[in-house]
Formats: structure tokens, C-alpha cells, sequence
């Protein structure tokens, strides 16, 4: 805890985590993903990028901490195969180390992240997913 000069009020420093050290948090997560669910992950890959940078025509105010972008398992079929790209999940560093005062917080909403993001490529919809607590 630091003291702000001006004021005199104790002021506390941001929580800052670098990229590398992001990346590793990540993999915990990753590591964590059950056996069961990491058997039935089928072509998808997972990226960090610093923060999300919101669509044309999208609200520019967007805060996202973890995006997925492909097609669910529930919704693919035979022409799927035939060169389709993998399923992409990206958690993003900024916006998660903002809410967290802690490398171990940092690491639980990494987690909850991943696992919700992932939960997608298993075709499970936003609102079942906050219905489940992990929204």
C-alpha cells in the first residue's frame, strides 16, 4: 500500500501481470480442463491477445475477457471436415487483470474464462451458461 502525497489517503497500485506471465496463467487453466472435456475438444486452439477490439457497427464500449469464434460441436456435420479452420478461443490480459488484485484471482477468472469459452465449442448458449453460475 502506497500513500498518496497529494492527499495523504493510502492509495493501492494496480495489479500488473505481463505477457508471459499471463500465458502461463493460462496454460494452469488449460491444464485444468477435465480429461472427459479435453478428449472431446475437436479442432480448436487457444490464443491471449491484450484486449478485444470491438467490430465495425459494434458498441465501442464492448469489454469482453474471453471470446470464441468457430462452429460448436453441436452444430457440425460432414462438410464441416472439408477444411474448415480450428475453432478459435481467445482470453484476453487487460480487461482480466483489471478486475483482479491477485495473481491467484487472476488465475481463477482465467479459468472460469477458459471453461466458459470452451463451454461454446461444446455448443452450450450464454444464457444456459449463467444459468449454470458460469456466465
Amino acid at each position: 500500500m502506497q500513500q498518496n502525497p497529494l492527499s495523504g489517503i493510502p492509495s493501492f497500485a494496480p495489479f500488473t501481470m505481463n505477457e508471459e506471465e499471463f500465458d502461463a496463467a493460462v496454460q494452469i487453466a488449460i491444464d485444468q480442463i477435465p480429461a472427459q472435456a479435453r478428449s472431446a475438444m475437436n479442432n480448436v486452439t487457444f490464443f491471449t491477445a491484450d484486449d478485444y477490439v470491438p467490430a465495425p457497427g459494434e458498441d465501442p464500449d464492448t469489454v469482453l475477457l474471453g471470446l470464441y469464434e468457430g462452429t460448436p460441436l453441436t452444430e457440425r456435420d460432414s462438410w464441416w471436415e472439408s477444411g474448415s479452420l480450428p475453432d478459435r478461443i481467445t482470453i484476453f490480459r487487460e480487461p482480466i487483470v483489471e478486475i483482479c488484485s491477485s495473481r491467484e484471482e487472476v488465475i481463477k477468472e482465467i479459468t472460469v474464462t477458459v471453461m466458459h469459452e470452451l463451454a461454446h465449442h461444446f455448443g452450450i448458449a450464454e444464457e444456459r451458461l449463467h444459468e449454470l453460475g458460469w456466465g
